[in-house]
């Protein structure tokens, strides 16, 4: 049946898939954005789109009151976001709209890093330890007093993307970090939290957890292993699930991952939690989205499970019963991603491989001429390569081996 439904953002790729999605089960998709970003949505994705709402999202309480009136006028039976930014709008808005969504009155804090730590204090989840630093004078305080100890992750309250956070090694680099979390914008221009975090630096490995809920009762999916970079900035290189890992392991991240999504007050939709393992199989919450995990772990969650994911949210937002199975055969994915060490212009990306059923999803996504460097967040990086198959060490052994062919060529020079 043809219904309209509301998707808060439909620029980028898991938004985009939800687009293509909803218009081949004939759904009528309305999109909410803002002007800049409207003006940027290409040909094929207004063709796909009933309508749109442009609203200010500087203005939150404004932009809840422009889409609960919008999607009263069409009809809405659902409303769905996948952007981190506006998953607070998405829950209010739904609240308004008498649609599934998450508690309204705590989805802030699976957006606002401040707010994120108070609520897994309350709900029993394990986390860095955390000091929330109003300006930079409390912060040198805290310093001189020797509450803060080294190596800490200094991040902003309300960034995303691995944005404005810095691992900070010594004294001297406490205050560079301070500025660079104040120095990350949120998107659309929202209001900001000037607030500052500054956390133990947790040793480990790195890994998410998928999960969609639906009336309160949490389906963990998988769990995904993550690549990052080193050094003061820790941004993501790749992705790969299912991760394979001992039952003790795996039972801790489920359980951790369970907690967080319960302190944030998500009862119907899907989460992303980054969590540390430690090398005692100690559990550490990192943060939660409440939304789809992105960098393309949507695309590797098909390939590998055989589950579509855009279908089950769409399902959800309408109220329909889902029933989550895997495959049998036992895939697995990863998607690797494009950086580089150099600064300067982009003059090409060559030794790519050819897309094939294994390599589903070869991707670059910087353009010849542009400004390019080493990334500092995940917008810095360059493009991606999806490789699929059922032996973990075959693809992870195939992913490297393409890495290792493909050339980054950038004329040196700074942004002018």
């Amino acid at each position: 049946m043809s219904e309209p439904v509301l998707l808060l953002e439909a620029a980028g790729p898991e938004s985009q898939a939800l687009v293509r999605t909803a218009a081949a089960s004939s759904h009528r998709v309305h999109a909410v954005t803002d002007a800049a970003t409207f003006t940027s949505y290409p040909d094929e994705l207004h063709q796909l789109l009933a309508g749109c709402l442009v609203t200010d999202f500087t203005r939150p309480a404004q932009a809840v009151a422009d889409i609960t009136g919008y999607g009263r006028r069409i009809g809405a039976r659902a409303l769905l976001t996948v952007n981190e930014y506006l998953t607070e709008v998405a829950a209010r808005s739904c609240a308004a709209l008498g649609l599934p969504g998450n508690d309204p009155e705590r989805a802030a804090a699976a957006r606002n890093k401040a707010l994120m730590a108070t609520a897994f204090e309350a709900g029993h989840v394990t986390m860095p330890s955390t000091t929330v630093v109003t300006d930079l004078r409390e912060l040198r305080d805290l310093h001189e007093a020797g509450a803060v100890g080294f190596p800490c992750v200094v991040k902003p309250a309300d960034g995303a993307g691995s944005a404005g956070v810095t691992v900070v090694a010594a004294p001297a680099e406490l205050e560079p970090a301070w500025h660079a979390a104040r120095a990350a914008p949120p998107m659309y221009g929202m209001p900001r939290d000037d607030r500052v975090l500054v956390q133990e630096h947790v040793p480990g490995r790195e890994f998410s957890v998928e999960s969609v809920t639906q009336h309160g009762v949490t389906t963990h999916l998988c769990i995904t292993r993550k690549y990052t970079t080193n050094g003061i900035h820790r941004v993501e290189l790749g992705h790969a699930l299912p991760a394979r890992l001992p039952a003790a392991a795996e039972r801790a991240l489920l359980d951790q991952a369970g907690r967080a999504i319960a302190a944030v007050g998500v009862r119907n939709g899907a989460t992303h939690t980054e969590l540390l393992l430690g090398p005692d199989d100690r559990c550490t919450v990192l943060e939660i989205g409440a939304r789809l995990g992105a960098g393309h772990i949507g695309v590797l969650i098909q390939h590998a499970l055989g589950i579509d994911p855009w279908r089950t949210l769409w399902d959800m937002a309408l109220g329909r019963p889902v029933t989550i199975t895997p495959a049998p055969g036992g895939g697995y994915a990863t998607v690797r991603f494009l950086t580089t060490h150099q600064e300067g212009q982009l003059v090409a990306v060559t030794g790519l491989p050819t897309v094939t059923r294994s390599i589903p999803a070869v991707r670059v996504r910087a353009a010849a001429g542009s400004y390019v460097g080493p990334a500092t967040s995940n917008r810095g990086r360059l493009g991606h390569v999806i490789v699929t198959g059922h032996d973990p060490r075959i693809v992870d052994e195939q992913a490297d081996q393409i890495l290792r062919r493909i050339t980054v060529t950038v004329a040196p020079g700074s942004r002018t």
